[in-house]
């Protein structure tokens, strides 16, 4: 594995996306600087690099809740939307991954391919306190969903 940008799988799917082509970012530049600190990985390294889907998308889609961003960590992709934690917000988590799911699938099959095939590719990081219960309901329809919210995206903890 090496950093390479310019071997980077999720860069060549970029540029064969048309909703998204151009936008790949080495590293993690695709992310905005204040959200950067939600970002852990043990070997920076390996970031092959990042793509900002709601900036790139929000031309095409203006009505619709885009997820945030796509992050090649060891040649996999993971989906990483950064949102409030408050129990008001669920609803909005779920529009953006259902929206993703379905731009993956039609818009974007080649980054959708990069997903990891052992470890869960879509992840919530709560940008204030993060107010549901482990038990509740909420946490319930979150986990039916695939999401389970977090401070930090920390590829160890995966």
């Amino acid at each position: 594995m090496n950093n390479n940008p310019d071997s980077s799988l999720l860069k060549t799917a970029v540029e064969h996306t048309d909703d998204v082509k151009g936008n790949f970012k080495a590293g993690l530049g695709a992310i905005k600087n204040n959200e950067r600190q939600k970002f852990v990985v043990p070997d920076p390294r390996l970031i092959g690099g990042s793509l900002d889907i709601d900036s790139s998308t929000k031309d095409k889609f203006p009505d619709n809740f885009r997820w945030d961003y796509a992050v090649e960590y060891k040649n996999e992709t993971f989906f990483i939307e950064i949102h409030p934690g408050s129990t008001s917000e669920i609803q909005t988590v779920i529009a953006k991954l259902d929206w993703l799911k379905q731009w993956l699938k039609e818009k974007a099959p080649e980054i959708d391919a990069l997903k990891p095939k052992d470890k869960r590719p879509y992840h919530w990081v709560f940008t204030n306190k993060f107010a549901i219960l482990p038990n509740s309901r909420y946490a319930k329809l979150l986990s039916l969903h695939g999401i389970i919210p977090t401070k930090q995206w920390d590829y160890s903890k995966l």
